[in-house]
């Protein structure tokens, strides 16, 4: 393929993205779904053209552009106060389920394909056993599910990734001597794993220092794009886990924005992310349909025996993780009173929430296309992964509206206290910063008074072009009333920050006031 054509391709599968994007949006639907549908419908397109050119990344490129950017993003979100209140269940899930699932994916495809052997068959189980967050909870969130369930898929998400794409990396290296030292590859997933997290402090704190030495909301921008392929490459180029460095610094990033970030780069950066991470998404899940008639042309094996390894193999992934959720549930509980006590057993209907909500999304996807070349049944591997994804996606993700209906979860009301308590520390800390600046600038006080009845009203004032002999009293004016105002706004991010930083509120809570704070100093150019 000339580099024209591929440009073209490219653009196309944009084009096709966006438009699926505006479908799902239509429908109601969350667009994973959607694009996993028209993945596979452009795909059977595509192989009717004639002359079609064979379309096929390089795997390590795959890594390089799908994976650091989606992991980055997943920490920066991270709720750090609510991912400590739900450690227990977190690990249950990110660590023990993946491992659970691995494990029994590459007992059945032993049984089931013998010749594929089993360290192929466990790199499966790995690709496959991370869920993905994303069409999940937006699910949850638009119908109102407890917060809790969805600070526990979310924890899950970020750390399950991890997990599986370590574990893969372990089968890979395992696959052409046949065998390991189970003591070696433990100590090496430690060392990796704790490497990779010593590199992710260290970026993340480069980056957010960064931010922090200027104010244009570009070069922050830019900086946050750039800092998951940094992460990961130096990760990668020590031999830790390139992996657990990009989560870390986004991790990091994430928690200092609120201090590091200007209110411009915040507003205009979540902006960027969302369209980063959706053409991504889109960006793979079309991929794969284009390829998956020259997979499936690849394999010498009957469609038959294709369509029952795939049922087989999603029915092994959605078992394993309802055979996982509800015993991880309750023995903790049965054996520890004091924990009972502590956290109540949740409802049944929560518990099977929480295990229907695991679908496969982007990372099992690009972590399949990113197997190298000389894996033993590669093509079966990424077809396989795909029929989870799709089993998972649009089996699990459009049934799971009406079993959250079915179960009769209601939204609870702690993160609307939350939020309500941080607007109330805000406007507490906005008033008695007034009275300072009302003995600051006594000849300013009608617009104190203004402020004091309504912090976000705009000023009446009209600003004169500016002056080459010097400012003028009205210059001044002006320079006062949004000195005023920065304070005002610097008073109340200080006190939402502190409620954050001491577990008061969630990190929801604090994005929803800093957004509104963020507004209100653009909309006054400060």
């Amino acid at each position: 393929m000339d580099a024209q054509t591929a440009i073209e391709l490219v653009m196309l599968l944009l084009v096709v993205a966006t438009g699926l994007g505006y479908l799902a949006r239509r429908l109601g639907i969350a667009y994973p779904i959607v694009l996993v549908l028209g993945g596979l419908v452009l795909g059977l397109v595509f192989s009717q053209i004639p002359d079609a050119p064979a379309i096929e990344l390089p795997p390590e490129v795959v890594f390089l552009i799908f994976l650091p950017p989606i992991l980055f993003g997943a920490g920066y979100d991270t709720p750090i106060r609510d991912f400590k209140a739900n450690l227990r269940a977190i690990g249950l899930l990110a660590v023990g389920l993946v491992l659970f699932t691995a494990v029994v994916v590459a007992i059945v495809m032993s049984a089931l394909v013998p010749e594929l052997g089993w360290w192929p068959a466990l790199a499966l189980g790995a690709i496959v056993a991370p869920p993905d967050a994303v069409a999940a909870t937006s699910i949850l969130r638009r119908l109102g599910v407890p917060t809790k369930v969805v600070t526990i898929l979310e924890g899950e998400s970020l750390v399950n990734d991890a997990t599986a794409l370590i574990l893969l990396r372990v089968a890979i290296m395992a696959i052409p001597a046949g065998a390991f030292s189970l003591v070696e590859a433990s100590a090496s997933f430690v060392v990796v794993g704790l490497g990779g997290i010593a590199v992710g402090v260290v970026i993340g704190t480069l980056i957010t220092t960064a931010w922090r030495r200027t104010s244009d909301a570009t070069l922050e921008i830019a900086l946050s794009l750039l800092a998951p392929l940094t992460a990961y490459l130096a990760g990668e180029a020590l031999g830790v886990s390139g992996v657990l460095a990009t989560v870390t610094a986004g991790i990091i990033a994430g928690r200092k924005a609120a201090r590091a970030l200007s209110p411009d780069g915040r507003l205009m950066g979540r902006g960027v992310w969302s369209v980063i991470l959706f053409l991504i998404n889109g960006f793979a899940f079309l991929l794969i349909g284009l390829q998956l008639p020259a997979i499936l042309d690849a394999m010498d094996r009957g469609a038959a025996e294709l369509i029952g390894l795939g049922i087989a193999v999603s029915l092994t992934v959605i078992v394993a993780r309802i055979a996982w959720v509800f015993p991880a549930t309750y023995i903790p509980r049965w054996l520890s009173p004091g924990l009972r006590k502590r956290d109540p057993i949740p409802p049944n209907g929560a518990i099977f929430v929480v295990s229907w909500a695991g679908m496969r999304g982007v990372v099992s996807l690009a972590a399949a296309l990113a197997l190298p070349f000389d894996v033993p049944d590669r093509d079966l591997i990424i077809y396989l992964t795909f029929c989870v994804i799709l089993a998972t996606l649009v089996g699990q993700g459009l049934t799971l509206p009406w079993v959250i209906r079915t179960v009769g979860l209601v939204r609870g009301t702690h993160e609307e206290r939350e939020e309500a308590q941080a607007r109330q520390v805000a406007v507490e800390a906005a008033a008695e910063r007034l009275e300072e600046l009302g003995e600051a600038y006594p000849d300013h006080m009608e617009l104190i008074v203004q402020l004091r009845a309504r912090f976000d009203e705009e000023a009446s004032h009209v600003w004169p072009e500016p002056n080459d002999s010097g400012p003028t009293e009205a210059d001044q004016e002006r320079l006062d009333h949004q000195a005023i105002r920065m304070s005002l706004i610097s008073a109340q991010r200080d006190a939402i920050i502190r409620l954050r930083d001491d577990g008061v509120i969630g990190d929801t809570a604090l994005h929803r006031v800093e957004r509104d704070l963020d507004l209100e100093a653009v909309r006054s150019g400060l």
